[in-house]
């Protein structure tokens, strides 16, 4: 079949729905995670029992296994595409997912497990459901579009982890119990499908011929290019300072600086969601502005900086104010750093294996956010609040450095790419 292109959707329109499939993509985290959690401790499970269920969110780790299926393979009539039927499928399969978890009740016969089996699968559909939306926003976004795209796109993620985690847990304890709450977030699910089936495809391209060539071109493709290697290390360390400050931000807040639990409640994460959507905002503004290499490299120093302010908590009496004005500011560089380190992940990604390299990409992002845990803890109990958040401030300048030796391909990747097959046929 040839490949065929449709319209060009307008940019405004093309961000709003960035916007709506960023929070269809975060939507069922919280469902998996913390308000499952929530409805096993309100039901009696032990605490070791649901501790062990945390490692049903291993598939978001490891989802680039089974991204070069998606990438190869189409799904639904030709008319929606390589992302468009994905997109739907998987958004029609949550739902089902998320209804027959509504019905668990430990009165019958083997519930934890059906449950726990039920969000294992919730997990997978979700973690493919990323894996083609981050596809589609890279394939869909011009280099210009893509900052504000990225920002875009955490600010639904964000808003959708706000919905199935706090607002479904106010459902369920006023309103719906839980397994309402899970049949109202089911329906929420077939709205968002109606919605993904609005999406523009982006320009069909040809596929990889074969399995074995979804897995392996991507691989050959990217080590292809100058300095591959110093780039992935690149991309394991830009915020690997702000995970180090951020890993035991909360609880330094409450047990080193003394804050009152409703005090970092309000701040850290009431204001501070809001300054990482404003951040994210912003640096998606400044992006299109500043160029990506040079809004990396301002953005990544911003981040460091405002580390420090941990730091100054660390060593002042505590007061509130100086820990607003900390959160705010750190917040608001983190969402500004996000949204460069996304559009830098889009960039980087051929538009011919998209899903496969962009899940490698956030896989290797992620590193520092999972591994960070243990050092930081031992850091901080070994050596104290001050020297580790001043050690937060110089993690973050490795990633920095390398950002600045990797100008050239970095700049690059502003410009347009030709796309190597869009006359080819698409098998």
């Amino acid at each position: 079949m040839s490949a065929t292109t449709g319209a060009t959707p307008a940019p405004r329109q093309l961000l709003i729905m960035t916007l709506l499939l960023g929070f269809a993509s975060g939507l069922p985290l919280a469902l998996s995670a913390g308000t499952l959690q929530a409805w096993l401790t309100v039901e009696g499970v032990d605490l070791k029992t649901i501790g062990w269920l945390t490692v049903l969110g291993l598939p978001y780790t490891y989802k680039f296994a089974w991204a070069p299926m998606m990438d190869r393979y189409r799904i639904g009539p030709d008319r929606f595409g390589r992302r468009k039927g994905w997109l739907i499928l998987l958004q029609l399969t949550m739902a089902g997912v998320l209804f027959a978890m509504s019905f668990s009740s430990p009165a019958d016969e083997g519930w934890l497990t059906r449950l726990a089996s039920l969000a294992f699968l919730l997990v997978v559909l979700s973690a493919s459901f990323d894996i083609v939306f981050d596809a589609w926003r890279a394939e869909s976004l011009r280099p210009e579009q893509r900052g504000l795209g990225a920002a875009w796109s955490v600010i639904g993620y964000r808003l959708a982890m706000l919905t199935s985690g706090g607002l479904a847990l106010m459902l369920a304890d006023l309103y719906l119990g839980f397994g309402g709450t899970y049949r109202v977030m089911a329906g929420l699910c077939l709205l968002l499908a109606l919605i993904a089936a609005l999406a523009p495809e982006p320009s069909e391209i040809r596929a990889p011929t074969s399995l074995r060539d979804a897995v392996v071109e991507p691989f050959k493709e990217f080590f292809g290019r100058k300095a591959a290697v110093i780039i992935l290390v690149a991309i394991v360390l830009y915020k690997l300072g702000d995970a180090f400050a951020g890993s035991l931000s909360t609880a330094f807040l409450i047990r080193g600086a003394g804050f009152s639990p409703a005090e970092v409640g309000a701040v850290n994460k009431g204001m501070g969601l809001l300054a990482t959507l404003v951040g994210g905002l912003v640096g998606g503004l400044w992006l299109s502005k500043l160029g990506l290499w040079r809004a990396l490299l301002i953005f990544g120093v911003l981040q460091a900086i405002t580390n420090l302010g941990f730091w100054w908590l660390s060593i002042a009496p505590p007061a509130l104010w100086q820990m607003t004005i900390v959160i705010l500011l750190e917040n608001l560089a983190g969402g500004m750093g996000t949204a460069a380190f996304v559009a830098l992940l889009m960039a980087l990604c051929d538009i011919r294996f998209t899903a496969t390299q962009f899940a490698l990409l956030s896989a290797l992002a992620s590193i520092g956010r999972v591994w960070v845990g243990p050092v930081a803890g031992v850091a901080a109990t070994d050596y104290g609040w001050p020297p580790f958040f001043l050690g937060s401030f110089v993690a973050a300048f490795p990633g920095i450095f390398l950002i600045a030796w990797l100008k050239s391909q970095i700049q690059v990747l502003d410009q347009p790419r030709v796309n190597p097959s869009a006359d080819a046929s698409d098998h």
